[in-house]
């Protein structure tokens, strides 16, 4: 299966709230990328740690209010890039829904580095103070 195929196929599964597909195509040294500013920028190395960090320990299925959809894949090589929107509604019933542009790099047939980028400025108005960064 080319890249672009198997990106299709993780965040057509992630619009059902499956996340493992997309965990299944990541190398276990993948580098998750936030590209933000300021508090939100910050590296994720090695996938357990985006498993545990990013996905909140999930390892099977997204939280039953979120969902996902693309927008648009684009393929060169090595490099696929993913438009795409999440829609959340959070458990204190606000909503969180934001869009995101992710320029994934695949080595070896997995998923090696994940540059993400999003609205900061919503995860900040959303979530606050980014305690960690």
């Amino acid at each position: 299966m080319d890249h672009k195929q198997r990106v299709l196929e993780a965040m057509g599964a992630m619009a059902e709230g499956r996340v493992a597909p997309l965990l299944e195509a990541m190398a276990e040294d993948v580098t998750w990328r936030w590209m933000g500013v300021d508090q939100w920028s910050r590296t994720f190395e090695g996938k357990q740690i985006v498993v545990d960090t990013l996905f909140g320990g999930a390892t099977e299925t997204l939280g039953p209010s979120s969902s996902v959809e693309v927008r648009h894949v684009h393929a060169d090589g090595d490099c696929v890039v993913v438009e795409h929107s999440g829609r959340n509604e959070l458990p204190d019933g606000r909503r969180y829904d934001n869009n995101y542009c992710w320029v994934l790099r695949f080595q070896d047939g997995l998923i090696q580095e994940v540059r993400e980028y999003m609205d900061t400025q919503l995860v900040t108005e959303t979530f606050g103070a980014d305690e960690v960064g």
